[in-house]
Order: C-alpha cells, then structure tokens, then sequence
C-alpha cells in the first residue's frame, strides 16, 4: 500500500496564530483565560487546551468580569466587543486576519448603502461574527436556490462577501447565480476565499484521483475540513473525514492500493503522523509525499497581546 501525502495540508497562518495567542495568554494571565466559542474548529486543539486551564464559552454573561478574553479565529461581531468592554475584559483578538478583512469589506459597503450578500453556512461562527458587522444591510445564502429567492429593493446597489472557508467551486456557482439575477453586483477587489482553504483544496483536486481512499484529517464542525472531504469524494475514491486514528475502520482498506492523506486548516501534525504510523504499522505502507504550493504566509500576535508580552519573547 502507497500513502499519497498531501502539501500544503494542517495548519494554516491564522490557527497558528489563533493557537500561539492561547498559549502565550495563557503563559502570562495563568489560567483561567476564557476563549470566546473554540479557538479553532479541532477536538484535538480545543481539549488540549482545556487541560491547560482554557475555559471555552458561547456566552459573554459566562465570564467573570475582569477576565482574560480572547476572541476566536472566526472573529466576533461589535456587539460581543460592546459587551466585553461593558463587562472590564481584558480582551485579546486572535481574529484570523483574513476574516478581518472580510468585516471591513462589510462595514465599507454598509456605509455605502449596499445591500450585502454574504455567501455562507448558517450558524457558523465566522458567518455570525461578519454579519454582526451590518446586521440590517445583509443577508445570508448558501446556494444559487437561496438566490433566485431574494428580494432587494434596489438590484443596482448590491455586493456580496464570501465565507473565507468554502469550496471554491460552490462559492462560484452561488457567484455565478447572484451575477445572474445582479449583472451590476460589486465585490471586493480579492477573493476572500483564504489562500490556505485554496490551497488545500486544489491538492485534493490534483491528488485524489490517483487514490482509492481519501483520509481528511479535521474535525466534523471544520468548514474547510468538511469541504476537502466532499471534493475527494466527488472525484471517485472514497472519502472520510476523520478527527484521529480511533475513527479509522479496517474494512475503509479493503482491496484499497493507494490512500490519500490531508488535514483541515485546524487539525494538528501530530494527529496526521498518528494515522500515517497507524497505516504503516497495520500494512507495511510507503510515503510518496506531493508538494501542490508552497505557504510561507505568517500572522503576528495581536498586537493587545503583544503590548503585554516582555520584548524578548514578542513575535
């Protein structure tokens, strides 16, 4: 059996980020520092730092005033930030950059008068956060159905944004559909589809048929990692999204000569060697590792949390 690896695969710019915010808040609070919703969409992540002493809450009303506070990777809307100051947090920011930059483009076209499309999955925290931003200017859809449905008032003063974290492909079908309906629809002038969910899914474009089986490493409320998984399994081989090496079944393996192996923005390394070594061990399997792109993109700390840290150890 041949082990297909993936690159890029795992972390990207804004988790690790997010991950070195926790840690370093927590190295100079102590712990209990309180982390709004989870710090990345990963069990693994999520419950190593609850042993360190993280308390993960979906409320602000959960956090005793005057708490360490950090805000997620999705980011939040104005209206957490209000009450966090309201309430004397100390708040640190772990917002992955990217998503910023999709607020921004919100408030922006918000102040202009647009109405704004946001193209997302309902409930996910970053979509929560981003129309947070403009509330009674936006409106939510997932797919070109949603589309042919909506009701604006004025088609010439239309935008949409994106989820940072969808597939490629859906995204430009929901686009598709709103250039349709809106030929005057203004968008921002980058893609906010992030570089690292582009990445990761273009290898599991080029890679996965090659493979009889496609193990996605990444946890089931991971948008990205949910996605990669759904694009291998339209592509032919089989596919399973998988938190670790318990998930695994024998009979996935069965007359299976070569598996592909990637991970979501949010699934650690050490979780992928687990189940590399796991497959080698049970069927003596080999490496062929792929490079697709090559990801030197860094995000430092929020500076609120730089301003606190000792200058020999901010980064």
């Amino acid at each position: 059996m041949k082990i297909l690896l993936a690159n890029p695969r795992g972390f990207c710019a804004g988790v690790n980020m997010a991950i070195e915010s926790l840690e370093r808040s927590l190295d100079f609070f102590g712990s209990p520092v309180y982390v709004y919703h989870e710090i990345v969409h990963n069990k693994y992540v999520v419950e190593r730092f609850k042993r360190r002493g993280a308390v993960f809450v979906e409320t602000l009303s959960e956090v005793p005033p005057g708490s360490a506070l950090l805000y997620s990777a999705h980011g939040v809307s104005p209206q957490v930030r209000e009450e966090a100051t309201a309430r004397k947090l100390r708040a640190i920011d772990a917002t992955c950059p990217l998503v910023t930059k999709v607020h921004l483009e919100a408030v922006r076209y918000a102040n202009e008068g647009y109405t704004i499309v946001l193209i997302g999955h309902e409930g996910h925290d970053e979509v929560i956060g981003t129309m947070g931003e403009a509330p009674e200017k936006m409106v939510l859809v997932e797919t070109a159905q949603d589309v042919e449905a909506l009701q604006i008032d004025n088609p010439q003063k239309v935008a949409y944004l994106t989820q940072t974290t969808l597939s490629v492909d859906d995204a430009n079908v929901v686009i598709a559909a709103l250039r349709k309906k809106f030929p005057a629809i203004a968008n921002p002038p980058k893609d906010d589809i992030c570089y690292a969910t582009q990445n990761r899914q273009e290898a599991v474009r080029e890679m996965a048929t090659r493979a009889d089986l496609v193990l996605v490493l990444g946890s089931q409320n991971s948008s990205n990692s949910l996605r990669l998984a759904e694009i291998a399994g339209s592509l032919g081989p089989k596919a399973h999204l998988i938190d670790g090496v318990s998930e695994m079944k024998a009979d996935w393996f069965d007359g299976v000569d070569t598996v592909m192996i990637t991970a979501g923005a949010s699934a650690p390394e050490d979780v992928v060697q687990e189940v590399i070594e796991s497959i080698q061990q049970t069927y003596d399997a080999t490496i062929e590792e792929e490079w697709i792109r090559e990801e030197n993109v860094h995000f430092p700390l929020p500076k609120s949390l730089r301003e606190l840290l000792p200058i020999t150890i901010r980064s």
